[in-house]
């Protein structure tokens, strides 16, 4: 979403998310309501009731944040729990968009199938993806810049994303530590999981602030597929080591993960691994060469974007209605402090 800050930073505007350590860091700059999680995936997983439970309560707080705010445009970047956001927002008369995930390359997600046909404009972040999602338009925003030529620290930074733990990743990252292949500084995240001790920071969460901080300094990531995880460490110029999480598994509700970073690969900007020893491989393949660095195109989307809602709404005509009001009366949260962590600091 913050990609786009450029179609809605200088609107009355609110954020709908879920409720993670990633969702209260951005509620500290960004006026902020969260929404509980739920997703489809969560009974591929074997957890029906638990997604019916979810869908419930996401469905009445969606309810209540669309029937308090009333927004007039409504985006969304394809999580599932804004689905009812979605519907919610067109009933009560809001103009909605649907901006697939940059995970999906070679069609659209669930998410996007389902919530498409309630949106006024379908867009996907994949030519490829677009062609397989009925009036869709697509744009392919990723590109590679060059190799990295700035100085980076001795550094390794293991993060398994936002909350979700990823017993796979810790594993392979603190067995290769201990074998003494990463000779580096080890700074390994883990979500919500119990920290493990060791040579290295271990911290269970940490702030957007704080992960750029570290991005900034660290020369090798080794992190899930995660689009955010893995976009902002090639935009800061990082080696990156995907290990994306796999559906057979039971690490994710499908096999997105593995379709963007087969795609990264194929780019050659980031290495695979599943596995110990292809975790060791990658690394020592790494300190050889270069990274790559990406970048995020948005020009023509956001072009695209801001004419359809000046199309909407003329000039003036998005503001007026919300200037007739009291301006939006959404609290922002106080930086929270860092998390406890585990082992040596760094």
């Amino acid at each position: 979403m913050l990609d786009i800050e450029e179609v809605w930073r200088d609107t009355d505007y609110f954020v709908l998310t879920e409720d993670t350590a990633l969702g209260r860091s951005f509620a500290t700059r960004h006026p902020t309501v969260f929404v509980s999680h739920v997703a489809l995936g969560q009974a591929r997983l074997g957890r029906p009731f638990l997604m019916l439970a979810r869908a419930m309560r996401n469905c009445f707080e969606s309810f209540r944040h669309i029937r308090d705010l009333r927004p007039q445009v409504l985006i969304t970047t394809g999580a599932g729990s804004t689905f009812f956001a979605v519907i919610w927002a067109r009933l009560f008369g809001a103009k909605v968009i649907v901006l697939d995930s940059l995970a999906r390359v070679r069609s659209p997600s669930k998410f996007a199938r389902i919530a498409g046909p309630a949106a006024n404009l379908r867009i996907a972040q994949s030519v490829e993806s677009a062609s397989a999602w009925e009036d869709a338009v697509g744009f392919d925003t990723v590109r590679k810049r060059g190799p990295y030529r700035g100085a980076k620290e001795p550094l390794v930074f293991a993060t398994v994303g936002a909350t979700l733990p990823f017993e796979r990743l810790t594993r392979i990252v603190t067995e290769a530590k201990a074998s003494g292949e990463i000779t580096e500084s080890l700074i390994l995240q883990v979500g919500d999981a119990e920290p493990v001790e060791g040579d290295m920071r271990c911290v269970q969460n940490l702030a957007f602030d704080e992960i750029n901080h570290i991005l900034a300094r660290a020369s090798i990531v080794i992190c899930h597929g995660g689009t955010g995880s893995v976009v902002t460490a090639l935009k800061a110029g990082c080696h990156v080591i995907a290990v994306p999480r796999r559906f057979d598994l039971g690490e994710h509700y499908d096999n997105h993960q593995e379709e963007i970073t087969e795609a990264l690969a194929a780019l050659g900007v980031l290495r695979v691994a599943n596995t110990t020893e292809e975790l060791v491989e990658a690394i020592r393949a790494v300190r050889s060469a270069p990274a790559q660095v990406v970048e995020r195109d948005m020009r023509d989307l956001i072009a695209y974007m801001t004419a359809a809602i000046r199309g909407w709404f003329p000039p003036g005509g998005l503001a007026s209605p919300l200037a007739a009001r009291e301006p939006l009366r959404v609290p922002m949260l106080e930086p929270r402090p860092a998390a406890a962590k585990a082992g040596g600091a760094i």
